[in-house]
């Protein structure tokens, strides 16, 4: 049997991928796995017998990651789960910070009837509300992951000319990208040519404050900023310097911040952007499934910590190995399994940056001593046998 800790109300559907073999809930303790959503993890301290965390997500800014890594733990995420329900936000967020609807709607709540008739009131107040149709309008996506690829893909075809800015573009987002979409590789050209800019990168030292003041006063009179990627990548400050000035016309946020609430030009949204029942389930459906076949199979799919590496099962045991990525590490593992004369059917490893892991499929011999042995290499961090 195999225990799951939830830190937060899972979707059903998620949880529902869990065979018999599982215990799953929040008050499970020693878990070999565990999902979260928006929990934070910080100042949580983890049972030696966990062995994952899954985020049914994609930011995992809520995770003690470096701890993780230094613990053996395996930290997912589960990129792309929630990429159509956050696109369709922003479609929305497009259409809504041109065309003025949410101020219009308020605006529409103030009518009494009275002397003035409401239909007649509309007519002669709805020009205060007029904005530009986006066809035909410039659309700069910085960031094309998941999200920022199906952004591209349906701004173009709602007819906009579409501008994206990736350096680190995956071969993945780039078969599913649109051919009519523009690859940027300057962003400055992204702030000089857009209409509208969205923003889809997570936020690291090298993002924080992408959109600056510097940033904004390259873009073009009039435009619009849309994030539905992470707080803190916009200078609030800089923003709203730049809306009083008319530079910026709207910004659309799924981050609300106190200093910004009150600004002429902000749209605010309650951070809606996975906030459907389909993304929950996709989410938690996927966070399963990479706990399962980690913990049963010792394959890594979605890690933000640890290698990407999957390896059909060749023998009865499998050893897996997280180390420390130094040299003659391999030969160390390999060479206690020639002195206890194991033979080993199959081995493949990789590395992450300091981190990297190794997997051995061995046969009908008994490895637990080897398990012990390769424990007391130093750089090793942590040995399971599955």
């Amino acid at each position: 049997m195999y225990k799951i800790k939830t830190y937060n109300k899972i979707s059903k559907t998620g949880l529902e991928v869990f065979d018999d073999k599982y215990t799953v809930g929040d008050e499970v303790e020693n878990a070999d796995g565990a999902i979260v959503r928006s929990a934070a993890l910080h100042d949580v301290e983890f049972p030696e017998s966990l062995k994952a965390i899954a985020r049914a997500g994609a930011g995992t800014n809520n995770i003690p990651i470096d701890r993780c890594s230094e613990q053996g733990i395996v930290v997912f995420n589960t990129p792309g789960a929630n990429a159509n329900a956050v696109k369709e936000l922003v479609i929305a967020a497009m259409l809504i910070s041109s065309r003025r609807v949410v101020s219009g709607i308020e605006w529409v709540k103030t009518l009494k009837s009275g002397t003035e008739d409401v239909g007649k009131a509309v007519e002669k107040g709805k020009s205060a509300f007029a904005g530009p149709e986006i066809k035909g309008k410039s659309l700069g996506v910085i960031g094309l992951g998941a999200i920022g690829v199906m952004v591209a893909n349906a701004a173009n075809s709602l007819g906009m000319t579409v501008y994206g800015y990736d350096p680190y573009l995956s071969v993945k987002s780039a078969w599913n990208l649109t051919h009519n979409a523009v690859h940027i590789f300057d962003i400055n050209e992204i702030f000089e040519k857009c209409d509208y800019i969205t923003v889809h990168v997570p936020l690291t030292d090298s993002t924080k404050n992408l959109i600056n003041g510097d940033s904004i006063a390259k873009m073009k009179d009039g435009v619009r900023i849309l994030n539905f990627a992470r707080n803190g990548l916009v200078d609030n400050a800089a923003l709203k310097a730049a809306l009083e000035s008319g530079k910026v016309a709207a910004y659309v946020t799924d981050f609300p911040s106190e200093d910004i609430l009150e600004a002429d030009g902000v749209i605010a949204i309650p951070h809606l952007g996975a906030s459907t029942p389909e993304s929950e389930d996709n989410c938690a459906s996927m966070a399963a499934r990479e706990l399962i076949d980690y913990i049963e199979n010792g394959n890594i799919v979605n890690s933000v910590n640890l290698p990407e590496i999957t390896m059909p099962r060749s023998g009865k045991n499998r050893v897996c190995v997280i180390h420390k990525n130094i040299p003659n590490m391999l030969t160390a593992i390999t060479g206690i399994f020639a002195e206890d004369n194991v033979n080993i059917e199959n081995l493949l490893n990789k590395s992450r940056g300091d981190y990297a892991y190794t997997m051995l499929d061995i046969g009908d011999s008994d490895v637990s001593a080897v398990a012990q042995e390769i424990k007391a290499i130093d750089g090793v961090i942590r040995v399971r046998v599955i």
